[in-house]
C-alpha cells in the first residue's frame, strides 16, 4: 500500500518542475473545482475553461505560493475569480433578445414600487433557501437557480438521482412551510417551487 504525497509534497514538486505532480493535483481537485466553475457559470463549457485555467495559474505561480498553507482554498479562490470575471465579461457583452428588450423596457419594472416589491421577494426566498439544511440547499439552488438537470446535480454530487430527487422534494416542502402563506408572495412563490 503507498502512501499519497500530501498537497505541500506536490506543490513543492511542481516547484522543482515536476509535472507529474501537477497532474496529481489536477486528479485530486478537478471534480470540486470544475463544480464550483459550474455552480457560478451554469455553463459546462465556461466551467471547463476554468477548471483549466486554475491549474495552469497553479503552474505558473507555484514558486509563489507558501506551502505551509493550505492548497485547497487557495485553488478554490482561483476558480471562483475566474468563474465571477468570466460572469463580469459576459454581462458585459451580453446583447438582449428581442423578449427581453421588451421586459426591460415594459411600463412598470423601473418604479420605485416595483424594485421595493422585487427586493423583498428576493429577501423571502434568500431566506427561506439558507434556513433549509445543506443538502436540500444545495439541491435546490442548483436545480431552480442554476437550472441543472437532476442528472447533472447527481453527477456534481456524486450521488444517485433517487436522492437528489428527494432533497429536492423536501427542499420543497419546507420551502411551503417556510415562505409566508398569508403575503400575496405565497402563490407565486408555491408555484415556482412545484
Amino acid at each position: 500500500m503507498s502512501i499519497l504525497p500530501t498537497d505541500r509534497q506536490l506543490v513543492t514538486q511542481i516547484q522543482e518542475g515536476d509535472l507529474d505532480a501537477l497532474g496529481i493535483l489536477y486528479e485530486r481537485y478537478k471534480t470540486p473545482v470544475y463544480r464550483t466553475a459550474l455552480a457560478i457559470t451554469c455553463d459546462p463549457a465556461t466551467a471547463e475553461d476554468i477548471l483549466q485555467d486554475s491549474f495552469l495559474r497553479l503552474y505558473k505561480y507555484a514558486r509563489r505560493f507558501d506551502t505551509t498553507r493550505p492548497l485547497k482554498p487557495w485553488l478554490y479562490r482561483i476558480a471562483i475569480n475566474l468563474a465571477y470575471t468570466s460572469e463580469a465579461r459576459k454581462k458585459r457583452w451580453h446583447i438582449p433578445q428581442d423578449g427581453e428588450l421588451d421586459w426591460i423596457e415594459g411600463p412598470g419594472h423601473f418604479s420605485p414600487e416595483w424594485h421595493a416589491e422585487m427586493s423583498e421577494i428576493q429577501s423571502q426566498v434568500i431566506e427561506a433557501i439558507s434556513s433549509l439544511c445543506f443538502s436540500q440547499c444545495v439541491v435546490i439552488v442548483l436545480y431552480y437557480l442554476n437550472s441543472l438537470s437532476l442528472k447533472e446535480i447527481a453527477q456534481m454530487l456524486d450521488c444517485p438521482v433517487g436522492t437528489v430527487k428527494s432533497r429536492l422534494y423536501y427542499g420543497r416542502e419546507n420551502l411551503h412551510r417556510k415562505i409566508k402563506v398569508g403575503d400575496s408572495l405565497a402563490p407565486e412563490m408555491l408555484y415556482a417551487f412545484n
